[in-house]
């Protein structure tokens, strides 16, 4: 109400990238992020390494006097350089930030996430009531009070960036309660609701008409009584984790009406880095890492947890037609650039002493790399052309100051490419034409990407919502698109195309650099600890052995964590419980199996081993499990199923503890995990 509504704002239909554009002002693969930066390879603009020539805005203005601080999410840092042995060039501050509170990959677990304080570790309170949306809050509160206290000649510039709403939604149980009952209706009548309210606010044009749906997405009267029950206990969660998050944004916004700075603030409020996710597939999750190892979840296997849905027992995920309810009147989601219903995110821009419009909407094309220069030229300072000594790629973005003072002025961004994983379409003047190569749920591409055959054309001064497909009716303007896409995409290093995307899991095989490159041995010792998934050696798919040196208490039996990685949604963990070592193997949450010793640890020096036999013949087989005490045989069993893709996004390796959320629940997490005795050395070894 206090500032403008821009309705056709756009992002790239993915995070690290729309994420690294918004922040830079220039295309996502201009600065190398064509996908998340899990998932880089060694193509040009894809190897996930934001280049220095493109510094970022907050560089911008921490060189000219301002205050900066990151609280959040960040995912802009490659894979492999997530950790203590940088290099730190990509992290937060050094990317133009003095202060960052948050987490450093896509997603984390907002009851019990794996965070920073700079490139600190940050101590987690033992606090049964803590959620991390609550702890940023507060953190970029005192923040903004300590600017103004200490410092109140200097301006200040902030990148709040909640993990909400991203999987995994987790709320506290009081906001979920809030929402019981409001998806009764399902997402087929939601959309239609949802038109109609857009309609009455006017940020849809009348006549608007809902884009058809995916033909995967099914009917919800089409439902099981089942079905039904825990798809809208999905969509409540998820609901109220929105609303939950916007109740801290609020909180964090009174902060600079506190110190008195709420009208000279601007805020530009961003609803989201891309469509709503329909990675939750057909039926949802209770836990998000099974889409990323391909196990498909049962309705039957998650009602027994529809209570505990959005608590730390879960780790979910809702249902693919939610994405598409919720991303009303578009027909696609998340991962899919060439629709709108993956990159046309809500933005408003307020700020009560520059800009005087108020509860105005504007119909002016934008795109993230539009915010950058709209700032700059907000608050009069020339955009860089060398920055610490490196001459920079001009920003790709158009200011949308133009839109400020009135509502009619002409559109001056008025050709934007988009493309994530084969998936691509254009914009230009006024006409989008698009081509959908791949479903988010999909595994494979629908075509080749030479296959120019299913290509589609709209007019979106007449079809806000891309309902009407005109490539048969203009055959000339569709092939006059495409040959601008390709233009553009020679020009911004999105070519060559790559739609590999469950593939870009393994580095080596798409040319990434790999901190453990090579190696096949890689030496621990207690003490080491938050090793992300991406500077470990790789153990997954392939046989094992894990060699591990002991100092066994004098009295009392021990207990702990020798080494873990993952945790309460998967992982593994060489630990002693009342004495006696044990392995254990944590299935997706789905399946937990343990291999015993027969017998306890002496106390004083012990070499416990565990070796594990692949049993080959593709990704996430079982195989034989057996455990050593000093040279010998203590103890053997089978591990049925092995996860291919990823143990966790947050979670972490760690000697002596574990991290984050139990491997083994038996163990416990953080203190009480820790070892009791002395671990001098662990050893992993990983074979074919």
């Amino acid at each position: 109400a206090g500032g403008l509504r821009y309705n056709n704002f756009h992002t790239t239909a993915v995070c690290s990238p729309t994420r690294a554009a918004l922040k830079s002002g220039r295309n996502h693969h201009t600065v190398n992020m064509a996908f998340i930066t899990e998932m880089a390879t060694g193509l040009p603009g894809a190897t996930g390494q934001i280049p220095n020539a493109t510094a970022p805005l907050a560089e911008t203005l921490r060189l000219n006097g301002y205050a900066t601080a990151a609280f959040g999410k960040w995912h802009e840092t490659a894979a492999w350089e997530a950790s203590v042995a940088g290099p730190f060039d990509r992290w937060p501050t050094h990317q133009g930030f003095d202060k960052f509170y948050g987490f450093i990959g896509g997603e984390t677990n907002q009851w019990a996430p794996f965070l920073y304080d700079g490139t600190a570790v940050v101590e987690l309170p033992d606090d049964p009531d803590y959620h991390f949306m609550a702890d940023m809050t507060d953190k970029a509160v005192a923040w903004i009070q300590y600017q103004k206290a200490l410092t109140p000649q200097k301006p200040s510039f902030i990148y709040f960036a909640p993990g909400a709403t991203h999987a995994p939604h987790h709320v506290p149980k009081e906001w979920i309660a809030r929402w019981q009952g409001k998806f009764d209706q399902g997402w087929d009548r939601l959309r239609e609701e949802t038109l109609a309210r857009q309609i009455k606010l006017g940020i849809v044009p009348p006549g608007t008409q809902l884009a058809p749906k995916p033909p995967a997405i099914r009917d919800w009267d089409t439902l099981s009584a089942d079905e039904k029950r825990l798809f809208t206990r999905q969509a409540e969660v998820f609901a109220a984790f929105a609303e939950y998050t916007d109740h801290e944004i609020g909180r964090m916004l009174k902060a600079f009406d506190a110190v008195g700075q709420a009208d000279n603030t601007m805020v530009v409020y961003i609803a989201g880095d891309n469509g709503t996710s329909g990675e939750g597939g057909a039926n949802g999750m209770f836990n998000e890492y099974t889409y990323f190892n391909g196990v498909q979840e049962t309705v039957a296997q998650m009602l027994p947890k529809i209570d505990q849905w959005g608590g730390p027992e879960t780790y979910p995920h809702m249902a693919s037609g939610w994405a598409v309810g919720f991303d009303s009147p578009f027909g696609w989601m998340k991962q899919v650039p060439s629709d709108f219903g993956g990159t046309r995110n809500g933005m408003v821009m307020s700020w009560p002493k520059g800009i005087k419009a108020k509860n105005e909407i504007r119909t002016q094309f934008g795109h993230v790399i539009d915010v950058a220069p709209t700032i700059l030229e907000a608050i009069g300072l020339p955009e860089p052309t060398v920055v610490n000594g490196t001459p920079q790629i001009p920003m790709e973005g158009t200011s949308l100051a133009y839109t400020f003072a009135d509502a009619k002025s002409k559109e001056r961004h008025t050709t934007q490419y988009f493309e994530v994983a084969g998936n691509r379409a254009i914009y230009h003047n006024g006409w989008f034409a698009r081509t959908i190569h791949r479903a988010p749920w999909e595994a494979k591409p629908r075509r080749t990407l030479d296959d120019n055959t299913a290509w589609q054309l709209y007019d979106t001064r007449a079809d806000f919502s891309l309902a009407s497909d005109l490539a048969s009716k203009n055959p000339r303007k569709l092939a006059e698109l495409q040959a601008v896409f390709l233009r553009e995409a020679e020009k911004h290093h999105v070519l060559p195309m790559d739609d590999r995307v469950f593939e870009r899991m393994d580095g080596a095989a798409v040319g990434r650099p790999d901190l453990m490159a090579g190696r096949t041995s890689l030496t621990l010792a207690e003490g080491m600890t938050g090793m992300m998934e991406g500077v470990i050696v790789n153990v997954k798919n392939r046989s094992k052995t894990i060699t591990a040196e002991l100092d066994v208490p004098q009295q009392g039996a021990a207990n702990g964590t020798i080494i873990a990685q993952g945790g309460r949604f998967g992982g593994w963990s060489l630990y002693v419980k009342d004495g006696v070592p044990a392995y254990g193997y944590n299935f997706l949450g789905l399946q937990q199996s343990s291999i015993v010793a027969n017998r306890p640890l002496a106390p004083g020096k012990s070499t416990v081993k565990f070796d594990f036999a692949y049993d080959g013949g593709g990704p996430g087989k079982g195989g034989l499990g057996t455990l050593f005490v000093n040279g010998e045989k203590v103890g053997e069993g089978r591990i049925e199923h092995t996860q291919a893709g990823i143990f966790s996004a947050d979670e972490t390796a760690d000697v002596g503890i574990d991290l984050g959320t139990p491997v083994v629940e038996a163990i416990g997490s953080e203190a009480k995990s820790k070892f009791n005795g002395h671990i001098p050395q662990v050893t992993i070894e990983v074979r074919k």
